[in-house]
């Protein structure tokens, strides 16, 4: 086969990481297309080369729409910075070509409705990056919860925590900006949060919340004045969900001594779940069964019995990585572009995340509880 070709946009950490994810995925996977590492577009053009060299690629250019229009490209993936989201994607849309697209979607809501409306009536696959919720721990809990192990559940607790904005000296970047950013902590830690809340426990229907910007204000790289930041640092939520639990999401991108705290407990009318991503290949499960006296919680190793853990290694407790998560994610669409099953989220499924985030901006910009699908972006 000649395989699916991949024309990706943006080479910075995440562009490695779908680099790396694209040229993985047969060899792990085993039953998906073989990708085509076919065009990649960077600027300036000398640094586009380097790395099409660097990540395997055949080709490169400094023009994305050159990239989007390009014959030999399948599937576009865009990892650049949020504000070249949408048009990328719509212009990609419109070439016919399938979608990967960093989380968030847009900039606002109305960027990732109109990006999926699109999608949706051009009839081309699409996939959002929430790897998290490929790690086999996160699906083995999603079975237990189906399978009733903790019973009903009745209230998830969620918090992502980073401190990559903790040091009130680093200076002020685009991040800080709504028009090239748009949300804060909810856009980039949030939605990670939300995504693996609507794994383990359906759609939130309701919540109400607050923002707090923790530096205001950042010097600019040559310190010739400070700016101001114009997104949020930490966020807060009391949630409702569709099937009538309660739950609290925090995010934060200040906090001291957290690396990637996206950490969450299911409580359950006969026990609990317990997951932290900084040690991602463990689960905690605590069940009300036999004697009192004997119960505790159980540390659950992710391995073979796992899946799909076993494709990457044979043996239990060697451990998967963020990467890892990456080809799981890349392998699936690899799948669905070629005609097997449906990936997941796709933009439709990825709305319902930005929804949650944005109506969380809401709440906290009117100080009152919003209904998530009465959003209008």
């Amino acid at each position: 086969m000649d395989g699916i070709g991949i024309g990706l946009i943006g080479t910075g950490f995440m562009g490695k990481a779908h680099a790396l994810a694209y040229r993985a995925a047969r060899a792990v996977l085993g039953d998906v297309p073989p990708a085509r590492l076919e065009l990649l577009c960077e600027v300036p053009a000398d640094k586009a080369r380097a790395m099409a060299d660097q990540f395997g690629f055949a080709r490169s250019t400094d023009d994305w729409r050159a990239l989007v229009n390009d014959p030999k490209v399948d599937i576009v993936s865009i990892t650049t910075p949020n504000r070249l989201h949408k048009e990328i994607a719509l212009a990609a849309i419109a070439a016919g070509k399938h979608v990967h697209c960093e989380k968030p979607m847009g900039m606002t809501l109305a960027e990732a409705k109109e990006m999926a409306a699109a999608a949706a009536a051009a009839g081309v696959k699409t996939i959002v990056g929430y790897n998290y919720i490929k790690n086999p721990a996160f699906q083995h809990a999603c079975r237990l919860i189906r399978d009733g192990a903790i019973g009903r559940p009745i209230h998830f607790r969620g918090w992502v925590d980073e401190d990559y904005q903790a040091d009130p000296n680093l200076p002020w970047t685009w991040r800080a900006r709504l028009e090239e950013a748009g949300l804060g902590a909810l856009g980039d830690l949030g939605c990670h949060l939300v995504s693996m809340a609507y794994g383990l426990m359906g759609p939130i229907e309701s919540l109400i919340a607050d923002m707090q910007t923790v530096h205001e204000t950042r010097a600019l790289p040559d310190g010739s004045e400070r700016k101001k930041v114009e997104n949020e640092d930490v966020a807060t939520a009391l949630v409702r969900f569709a099937n009538g639990a309660q739950g609290s999401l925090a995010a934060s991108r200040t906090a001291w001594g957290r690396k990637s705290k996206l950490a969450w407990e299911v409580h359950g009318t006969k026990g609990m779940l317990v997951f932290d991503q900084e040690r991602m290949n463990e689960l905690h499960l605590y069940q009300n069964e036999g004697e009192r006296a004997l119960q505790g919680f159980k540390t659950i190793l992710t391995g073979p019995d796992h899946p799909p853990y076993g494709l990457f290694c044979p043996a239990p407790g060697h451990q998967l990585g963020f990467n890892d998560l990456k080809v799981l994610e890349a392998g699936a669409f690899l799948r669905w572009v070629g005609g097997g099953g449906k990936s997941s989220p796709d933009f439709s499924e990825a709305l319902e995340f930005e929804k949650v985030i944005h109506a969380m901006a809401a709440s906290a910009r009117e100080g009152r509880r919003v209904s998530v699908q009465d959003q209008a972006g």
